[in-house]
């Protein structure tokens, strides 16, 4: 599955130039990778957010949030946005900012 190179833009903008920011292709698409741990990541038109067990229910309370499911079994910690939920710059910076304070919190990884 192809991933929406303009969403991807947007993200790269909210992120700029964080240390340990790697970008790698994962999960059918790109993912934005903070010291080796996933923090957010685009997937066809929708956001891929790594929000951490603790955050996961509260994260599926919010408008167009929903589990992240590529294998039949919801991977907890990880939420799917759906593009209303992101459309403007100000939602899209709160998502984005989850998922790299989340990751950021992480023991980096080699």
């Amino acid at each position: 599955m192809a991933f929406d190179e303009t969403l991807a833009a947007r993200v790269r903008d909210v992120i700029g130039e964080h240390p340990g920011l790697r970008e790698q292709k994962m999960f059918g698409g790109l993912a934005f990778l903070i010291d080796g741990n996933m923090s957010v990541g685009v997937v066809g038109d929708e956001l891929m957010v790594r929000v951490g067990a603790d955050a996961y229910e509260d994260a599926l309370e919010l408008a167009h949030a929903r589990p992240m499911d590529f294998t039949g079994r919801p991977m907890r910690g990880f939420v799917h946005v759906a593009q209303p939920g992101f459309r403007t710059a100000a939602a899209l910076e709160k998502w984005v900012d989850r998922g790299v304070e989340y990751a950021s919190s992480l023991p980096k990884k080699g």
